[in-house]
């Protein structure tokens, strides 16, 4: 086959420099006909392209193959078969030639029946406030200083194209409820209809069509919203293409290059005002002589009125160790010491731990998302320390723990003392019963009287929880005024003349 180059070369030597065919040939040694070819064609290149395909081991099971591809054609996507699989059914019938020739002929054969058109989608447009889609995505960022994998949940409304983004230690449930709750209370409205990917913490089980069985809390969660929830075709991205393209768009913009902070929170602080950024600065794709936030206020008044958050957490039965401890996601949680042994329900949210026993909250803690951590709250080992105060030096609840300026004051004094420990531990149960202002109140006063032993404190409490009634004077029957004096300072005046 001619090369390019020889064409444009064999053109010059002929129409620039006058040369003739028997020179052309001469000097780039080819042949006469194929200088006559480029010259009469006035062609620049040239493709040779089989009119017949010889196949002379597949010739006679091209109808078996055809078969096979039709069959196929015919299955739903995730059913159908590779072509690699096909070519193994036609050698399990008799075959014995190589795949290269069953993958040109498959080839040929989708073109000639219009497969190339399955990858051809139709343009969807939506109405104002009609619906939402929802996505996961995982980006790598520095958190002080360590490489961390986020979670990062998208939303973005159908119509305006407004975005919100978030980033998550995990892609748990009470995630999936807490990123809902932020990015309504951005937009101050939800939408009718909420479209989703097949994701566990939303689906339990996929049916023939549409059909779905929702997660119990995520149903909860849509009927709080008003939102109608719909799940797209498995392996079906361009449902909810949009937010499928935010994920590219957000990770090229916002995480790149990767992004460096101390915590989360100030992470999504920063993304937040990210996103409104963007929509002030962008045009909307259709209406493109606005901005993607001016569409946006203007389909604000659309959206369905936000019902106030959802309490969304997820939760789980655990039970209480004898160290007052609760075990939740490869981490422990300390709780009150009066709920040990009986069992309780560990709630968790996306940002704290809530345990709760007989419908009565026993501890709340901020979540952790290490692994083995043990989170106290040392007020939960006080009723214990009442019965073993010596654990007060060496109890793990009470490393560095931080009290206010006059209880550690007194703590610091009776350190000394012989029953010092006892003595502060009946200071920290005072208050379970008075509470911390007034038992801190209490300890500024006797510390003020240049005392801190624990029976001062307690008797200051009870003054003031109990200061009892003003004493009542009783005055003598020779005492009472018969008449009520008249102001008149005109008498100092007659005590002056007499005198």
């Amino acid at each position: 086959m001619l090369v390019v180059e020889t064409i444009a070369r064999i053109r010059r030597e002929h129409f620039v420099k006058g040369k003739t065919i028997k020179e052309i040939v001469r000097d780039l040694k080819v042949s006469r006909n194929t200088v006559r070819k480029v010259l009469r064609s006035g062609a620049t290149a040239f493709e040779y392209e089989r009119e017949v395909q010889p196949r002379p081991k597949l010739g006679r099971w091209t109808a078996d193959l055809d078969e096979l591809l039709t069959n196929n054609a015919t299955k739903p996507g995730r059913e159908q078969l590779t072509l690699i699989r096909l070519f193994e059914e036609l050698r399990d019938r008799g075959y014995d030639g190589g795949y290269d020739a069953v993958r040109r002929y498959a080839r040929r054969w989708s073109k000639e029946h219009g497969q190339a058109t399955a990858t051809a989608y139709v343009p969807l447009s939506f109405a104002p406030g009609e619906a939402y889609q929802f996505d996961w995505s995982h980006e790598v960022v520095l958190l002080r200083g360590a490489t961390v994998v986020v979670k990062v949940a998208h939303v973005r409304l159908c119509h305006s194209r407004m975005l919100f983004v978030r980033a998550y230690p995990r892609e748990t449930q009470e995630m999936v409820f807490d990123a809902h709750d932020r990015a309504f209370a951005l937009f101050r409205g939800t939408c009718s209809r909420g479209i989703y990917d097949n994701m566990k913490t939303a689906v339990e089980a996929i049916f023939v069509g549409k059909d779905r069985l929702y997660n119990r809390r995520f149903l909860q969660m849509c009927s709080h919203y008003l939102v109608d929830p719909v799940a797209s075709t498995p392996a079906a991205g361009w449902e909810k293409g949009q937010v499928e393209s935010q994920v590219g768009l957000v990770r090229e913009r916002f995480f790149t290059p990767r992004l460096r902070f101390k915590t989360l929170d100030e992470m999504n602080a920063w993304l937040l005002d990210k996103c409104i950024a963007y929509a002030k600065a962008h045009r909307h794709p259709e209406l493109t002589e606005q901005t993607i936030w001016e569409v946006f206020e203007a389909e604000r008044p659309k959206l369905v009125p936000c019902a106030g958050r959802f309490d969304g957490f997820h939760a789980v039965p655990a039970s209480i160790s004898k160290t007052c401890l609760v075990r939740f996601d490869n981490n422990k949680y300390s709780v009150a010491a009066s709920a040990v042994g009986r069992p309780a329900e560990v709630q968790a949210y996306a940002d704290r731990i809530l345990i709760r026993q007989d419908g009565r909250i026993i501890a709340e803690h901020r979540r952790s998302f290490g692994r083995g951590e043990t989170i106290y709250d040392p007020w939960h080992y006080v009723p214990v320390l009442v019965r073993k105060p010596g654990a007060l030096r060496n109890g793990a609840p009470f490393k560095d723990w931080v009290l206010p300026a006059a209880l550690e004051r007194v703590r610091r004094k009776l350190a000394g003392a012989d029953d010092g420990n006892r003595q502060m531990v009946n200071i920290l149960n005072a208050v379970l019963t008075d509470g911390l202002p007034a038992v801190e109140g209490a300890c500024a006063e006797a510390l003020g009287h240049g005392v801190h032993s624990a029976d001062v404190v307690l008797n200051i409490l009870a003054r003031r929880r109990d200061p009892g009634p003003p004493a009542t004077i009783l005055a003598p029957e020779a005492l009472i005024l018969r008449h009520a004096p008249t102001a008149d300072c005109a008498r100092y005046d007659n005590l002056r003349r007499t005198a």
